[in-house]
């Protein structure tokens, strides 16, 4: 606990400078203010806890097993399998989705009715799921073949920046957005005790060369799969 509210202080110190200092104000609702941080204080201790207890092992553990089972195409399924499920359900993913449709109808790219927004926000939805699954895909083919990253990730990046001039404006905010929503407290420990866990199962590899990277796809397929269905759509 003592961790978690040394992690906090820097944000508890800005929020107190600028209301009591910039703005000379009190801070409003005291009490409830020091119950949320308490609150917020519990939540990301047994957080910590439960992902260096839970997920980090078993993610490690499965990369492990995959391994030792040798076949590379149930560790291909379960790769995208982990990267689909997780961004499907991300929370943030829904928000930017929905608000993302909601901006469409208003700017007339699409019919102002529920039923339009609906499916612009879940196609969105679909599409950001769709490629975090290859993302994840593609990181452990890289780990399995050696390949090397940056020149994955300088490869994509331009192919970032060549869609960015072809694809219509309305949605580049959008896809770049989605390159950040992906990678939600659920997917990023499983994803990289997935990378971390496979690269030390297998002979050559190094884990902290080829363990880590796989959130850098997760990061930047998205957006060059939304700049897609923004043409497409």
């Amino acid at each position: 606990m003592a961790g978690s509210l040394r992690d906090l202080a820097p944000i508890i110190v800005v929020v107190v400078f600028f209301q009591i200092i910039i703005f000379g104000q009190p801070l409003p609702n005291l009490g409830e203010l020091l119950v949320g941080l308490l609150f917020v204080t519990l939540g990301l201790t047994f957080f910590i806890y439960g992902l260096e207890m839970g997920l980090f092992p078993i993610g490690e553990s499965m990369a492990h097993a995959f391994a030792r089972k040798g076949s590379v195409v149930w560790l291909i399924v379960f790769a995208f399998s982990l990267g689909f499920g997780t961004t499907i359900a991300e929370p943030a993913l829904i928000a930017v989705a929905a608000e993302a449709a909601s901006v469409a109808a208003n700017a007339a790219v699409i019919e102002k009715s529920a039923e339009a927004q609906l499916s612009y926000a879940t196609g969105l939805r679909y599409t950001v799921a769709l490629s975090v699954g290859i993302a994840i895909v593609l990181g452990v083919v890289r780990i399995l073949k050696g390949w090397p990253i940056h020149l994955m990730i300088i490869a994509g990046y331009i192919l970032v920046v060549t869609m960015t001039v072809f694809a219509p404006k309305e949605i580049i905010g959008i896809a770049y957005d989605s390159g950040g929503v992906t990678t939600s407290t659920i997917t990023v420990p499983l994803v990289t005790a997935l990378g971390v866990g496979l690269a030390s199962s297998i002979k050559g590899r190094n884990p902290m060369i080829d363990g880590f990277g796989l959130i850098a796809f997760a990061s930047l397929l998205p957006m060059i799969f939304v700049m897609a269905y923004g043409m497409v759509i």
